[in-house]
């Protein structure tokens, strides 16, 4: 029997980073949407390589590429924002850069997840998942 994690970004975001600090750059992931789409917003903002879904029975799995072999972490920190327990939301207003710019913050948003910088632009407020940089 395999123990699943409450909060799956919380779990994914764990993975990376042991996966960094142990300097392997691929992890494989139980899926779902929600992984996904962080994911993807992290790869589309150049901080993962690549990643794939795999489908399978009865879930599929998540192939997350951190960085290619012989190459750096683009992640030098990355943490989980708004937990279960005490959930963080921001109004377009209370976004701000992180790290100067340097970093970036994935905010869910009523238009699907997005940077911080991207909710900024739309005029749109959320609950402030990750910060990473």
């Amino acid at each position: 029997m395999s123990l699943q994690s409450t909060d799956q970004i919380a779990d994914l975001i764990t993975r990376i980073r042991n996966a960094i600090s142990a300097n392997k750059n691929e992890i494989l992931v139980p899926t779902s949407k929600l992984k996904v789409a962080v994911v993807e917003v992290l790869a589309k903002n150049g901080y993962l390589a690549s990643y794939e879904v795999i489908d399978g029975t009865p879930r599929g799995m998540l192939h997350v590429v951190i960085n290619e072999p012989g190459q750096i972490a683009k992640i030098n920190e990355i943490d989980k924002v708004s937990k279960p327990g005490r959930r963080v939301y921001a109004g377009v207003d209370e976004l701000h850069a992180v790290k100067s710019g340097r970093g970036m913050e994935i905010i869910s948003t009523s238009r699907g997840l997005m940077t911080g910088r991207d909710a900024k632009k739309n005029r749109l407020g959320g609950e402030i998942l990750v910060r990473v940089w």
